[in-house]
């Protein structure tokens, strides 16, 4: 007969696959994180609707979390089809934004396409910056990299950059119209995509 697995030893093995703090966890799923360290300390346990709750957060299925699969984590076929269906827009003073992928919650990658709009610094105003990395690739027209520690340089379409995104950055565009950039952002936070999304939300204007 086997054994029946532990809810808050699978819930520790969870957090740790996928390196999640207690803080994470309770952030994704609205349950406290005294709640969950009783749990992982085998000191409460949870109604079958805070269970339901935690999953939800997470994004995965009940047996997922029931798994007892401490070893190896959970195979994950996702995919995202690119549409108007799965697109955000975002128009900022900077940047006109569009969020790709977004029927995916909590990616290691947030994939935008973006019209770059300023074209001084003036205009641009102070270097953002942001936790993680980013990868950009021009697409079309030619801009102009401004970092705090670089000095500036310039991408025609087909060249790229790799950047630490805590180094205040601008993106300008100096060729005929407006440059269009395909920017990927990477990092630790489990729900990135969000993050940026409402840093932007400084910048965002109305048109």
């Amino acid at each position: 007969m086997s054994e029946q697995p532990n809810l808050g030893d699978c819930l520790r093995n969870l957090r740790r696959q996928h390196g999640w703090t207690l803080q994470d966890v309770s952030h994704l799923t609205g349950v406290a994180v005294s709640t969950l360290s009783k749990v992982e300390n085998d000191q409460m346990s949870l109604t079958y609707d805070k269970l339901l709750q935690i999953c939800g957060g997470l994004g995965i299925h009940v047996t997922e979390l029931l798994s007892g699969d401490s070893k190896q984590p959970a195979a994950r076929t996702r995919r995202s089809v690119t549409s108007k269906s799965t697109t955000l827009r975002q128009l900022t003073r900077n940047y006109d934004y569009y969020y790709l992928a977004t029927d995916l919650v909590r990616k290691r990658m947030v994939p935008i396409l973006a019209d770059a709009r300023a074209r001084t610094l003036e205009q641009f105003g102070p270097l953002t910056s942001h936790a993680g990395e980013e990868f950009l690739i021009v697409l079309k027209g030619e801009i102009e990299v401004h970092t705090e520690q670089y000095a500036p340089v310039r991408l025609k379409a087909g060249e790229s950059v790799y950047i630490d995104s805590t180094m205040g950055h601008a993106y300008l565009s100096v060729g005929e119209g407006d440059a269009e950039m395909l920017c990927v952002c990477s990092g630790d936070e489990p729900d990135m995509e969000q993050t940026l999304i409402g840093l932007n939300e400084e910048e965002k204007v109305g048109a």
